[in-house]
């Protein structure tokens, strides 16, 4: 699963969450109660569905033919989980006869069923079951990766949205399948299975496996079975009815088809194209085929996470959904989602994860693979910048570094969900490879594939794996990383012994609790060339020596850049600027840009490589310079502008131009507006057309709230939240009635999107009524769990503050601030 809470926030928000992230906070800590892999007492075989809609009522009408085994001991009992369904037979199947058994149901979500006499391990029986579903009754809850947990879902079912789908769709993971079919509804679980879905015939299905038949049902029904013949884990389970249009691709044979709205249709190759060369990729270099028949992707309205990788049908929110001028300024950032849930074909699906606990086999292999695909298509610096990215994110959020990796203490196994699985994980597996070298790592991934096949493992299972293939004993790797908490703090200090001509380097960690192991390089550069010298971290604090013919212009500590380190580098900037031109890593430039950066207002050296990064061969890293210009600085701003005129020319990239742009406006130099609005009218790119409208509004504001005026009516996302930011910025009352009308609109994570507009304009709102309604939903906003877990709340009570300070002077200041007041305290109360 790729889930989009945090990673699908605007970027303005991101900050503003990760600034929170490092503000003094009480320590987390593992807690809650022992999570045990779930005990086997019967394991299912196969499962068989027959399944019936009512859209009127929200139902699934449903029979089931369950057959199962018992594991190691002899049974006369079974266990189902199944979440507020109506329960109409029970029986033991007899050949084609059945025979009623007696159940208990008090709890409305085990099914207890006295099977009437003893089984023994490995005697197959089946039962059958019939039932009703009733997913919108559900007294569930979700969490901040997966927004709800009722299984299935019917999208506009009446009809009721003008221009909505009407969509069925189910969701899984974690513990959602049984919310729609009795199972044992844990990961460690394999079966094969054939769903039957009887729907409306002017619609599309699409299930795990294959369809094997379609039959008509009766007037205006269609009855499409489809079959899955190799064993996966109930969670995987999927359905999707709805008016879907199909394009069909393929790759070595196989199908591989992508499933949108008809509306997208036209853009599904420009979506989902470098599928097969995904395929093709993953197959290769992991030595393990595609291990599915088929592999199809379809796109849902009104989705709870970001993605699933359902064996064989990848279900994706409606954000990958694009035309073809959105799909202009479409990043590896938003392909990788399509990596991520591929790569769990094999980590998470072929081999599953037999507990919650150990879900990072799953999660973290897929991260992982993200970073691998974009190395492949896109090159080595796209891959770095991508995990740079990712180790960042980890790095700064300071809530989540107390957590184990592999953890079986937990509140709720949504709590596995987070950025230790995902962003830490990962970066922990890429730092593995760095260590074992690619031959030895791939090799090791294939033996644990092979070993593991259509069954569940551990991260155990990974490390003996990785241990069989390079003769290495693991165990510090994993006690540390995957078993242990937290990462290494270190600074690392320089001495240069002339007499000696002996470089030497320091590096000492100073977390709590005992040191990490590191292995790393160092480079020394003499006269432009790296001398490079491997060494291996076991204490606290250790000094490596090099002797050298001269004094180094730069010492390079983790030349690889993967170690996940939070360091205090003590470089020079001249060092950093050496960095900057000689190192050959994408995250050595990023260190010698941010340690400009930090500089640019005083130091012309630290400018110079602020300008150098303005032009860097890797797009990103442009974006990054410019972004940060403090162009209210005087001496900044007469070295970049020139600069900055001449890429808003030159450049190509939508992304640094749409950079170049907005710093061009906070430069609020009436020179460029034609330059602006030449793009704003010109430009194919949607984030360059958004940028400029952006950028207007501080040349000519007055002009700016005309042309945003535009955008209110059916505009792709980019200007819509460039309209948004200048209504935010500069607009009055009607501009704030249009968020507000908006905000109040949106469903689900889209809401989150308004945080940022909403916070910005309410300093600006003196009228009482106005002002009262933007604290409402601010007030609403930080009372979210899933935002709360992130700190919204303290960011929410800081906007409420600064808005209430920004109105001192006005007539209604006094009514502004007690109301403000009293949100504040509200929210400071609510537990």
């Amino acid at each position: 699963m790729k889930y989009a809470f945090l990673a699908g926030l605007p970027g303005c928000l991101l900050v503003a969450f990760v600034a929170q992230a490092q503000a003094p906070a009480a320590p987390a800590s593992a807690s809650g109660p022992y999570r045990a892999s779930a005990t086997k007492i019967n394991d299912l075989v196969h499962t068989k569905l027959a399944v019936r809609f009512d859209y009127a009522k929200r139902y699934l009408y449903g029979q089931e033919w369950v057959t199962l085994k018992p594991h190691g001991y002899a049974t006369d009992s079974l266990r189902l989980d199944a979440k507020g369904m109506d329960i109409k037979t029970v029986a033991l199947m007899n050949g084609s006869s059945q025979q009623p058994l007696k159940y208990d149901y008090s709890d409305q979500e085990n099914l207890r069923i006295n099977l009437g006499r003893l089984f023994k391990p490995g005697e197959q029986y089946m039962v059958y079951i019939e039932y009703t579903a009733k997913p919108d009754e559900l007294k569930v809850k979700g969490s901040a990766a997966i927004t709800d947990a009722k299984g299935l879902y019917f999208i506009n079912p009446d009809s009721t949205v003008k221009g909505k789908p009407v969509q069925i769709w189910t969701q899984g993971e974690t513990e959602g399948s049984s919310a729609w079919f009795p199972t044992i509804d844990r990961p460690n679980q394999k079966t094969t299975e054939e769903i039957a879905m009887t729907v409306p015939a002017k619609y599309v299905t699409l299930s795990n496996g294959r369809l094997v038949s379609q039959t008509p049902a009766g007037p205006g029904l269609r009855t499409d079975t489809w079959k899955m013949d190799e064993p996966h884990s109930p969670y995987l389970f999927m359905m999707a009815v709805g008016d879907f249009k199909i394009y069909k691709d393929t790759w070595r044979g196989k199908e591989v088809n992508y499933y949108l709205e008809p509306k997208y249709a036209p853009f599904a190759k420009q979506i989902f194209g470098n599928t097969p060369d995904m395929l093709e990729f993953y197959s290769k270099r992991l030595g393990v085929e595609f291990p599915w028949n088929k592999y199809a992707q379809i796109v849902a309205r009104d989705y709870v996470s970001g993605a699933m990788e359902n064996t064989t049908a990848t279900l994706h929110g409606e954000q990958v959904q694009m035309t073809d001028k959105e799909l202009v300024d479409r990043e590896y950032s938003g392909e990788s989602v399509i990596a991520h849930e591929l790569f769990h074909q094999w980590f998470g699906d072929y081999v599953t994860a037999e507990s919650w606990s150990n879900l990072t086999v799953n999660e973290s292999m897929a991260d992982f693979g993200e970073g691998l695909y974009a190395e492949y298509k896109y090159g080595q610096d796209a891959a770095d910048m991508h995990n740079f990215r990712n180790a960042e994110r980890y790095l700064t959020s300071k809530r989540d570094v107390t957590k184990n990796l592999v953890r079986f203490y937990y509140n709720d196994k949504e709590d596995m969900f987070d950025l230790v699985t995902y962003q830490k994980g990962g970066a922990i597996v890429q730092m593995l490879r760095t260590y074992l070298g690619d031959d030895v790592f791939f090799a090791g991934l294939q033996k644990y594939l092979q070993d593991n096949k259509f069954g569940n493992a551990e991260a155990h299972q990974m490390r003996l794996a990785m241990e069989a293939v390079s003769g290495k004993d693991l165990n510090w790797f994993y006690n540390q990383w995957y078993y242990g908490a937290g990462h290494p703090v270190v600074t690392i200090a320089y001495a240069w012994d002339a007499a000696a001509k002996k470089q030497s380097v320091t590096v000492k960690q100073t977390q709590e609790g005992k040191p990490f192991q590191l292995p790393f390089t160092i480079d020394y550069y003499v006269n432009g060339k790296p001398v490079h010298q491997q060494v291996m971290m076991t204490e606290a604090t250790q000094t490596f020596t090099m002797p050298l013919a001269a004094k180094p212009d730069l010492v390079n500590v983790d030349a690889d850049k993967n170690l996940l380190w939070d360091k205090t580098d003590n470089k020079q900037l001249a060092e950093y600027a050496y960095q900057y031109k000689h190192a050959p890593r994408l995250v050595d430039r990023a260190e010698a840009l941010e340690a400009a950066l930090a500089q640019q207002t005083t130091s012309p050296a630290a400018r110079a490589v602020v300008l150098a990064a303005m032009q860097d061969k890797y797009y990103e890293m442009r974006v990054a310079a410019i972004s940060t210009l403090k162009m209210d600085n005087k001496d900044v701003a007469k070295a970049a502008t020139p600069v900055l005129r001449k890429l808003a020319t030159t450049e190509k990239e939508p992304h640094v131009l749409a950079a170049t742009l907005r710093a061009l406006g906070a430069l609020k130099d009436r020179k460029d507006e034609k330059l602006v609005m030449k793009e704003l009218a010109n430009n194919p790119s949607l984030a360059v057309q958004g940028a400029a409208l952006r950028a207007l509004g501080d040349l000519n504001p007055t002009e700016a709230l005309s042309r945003a005026k535009a955008y209110e009516v059916d505009a792709p996302a980019a200007l819509t939240a460039a309209m948004m930011s200048v209504y935010a910025q500069q607009g009055g009352p009607a501009q704030w009635a249009f968020i507000r009308d908006r905000y109040d609109a949106a469903n689900g994570q889209a809401k989150y999107r308004y945080i940022a507009p909403m916070t910005q304009m309410l300093g600006r709102l003196d009228d009482p009524k106005a002002f009262s309604e933007d604290v409402t939903r601010i007030q609403q906003l930080a009372m979210i769990p899933q935002l709360k877990a992130y700190g919204i709340d303290k960011a929410m009570v800081t906007a409420l503050q600064k808005g209430a300070e920004a109105q001192k002077g006005k007539p209604n200041a006094a009514q502004n601030q007690a109301t403000a007041d009293a949100a504040v305290k509200a929210i400071q109360a609510a537990k």
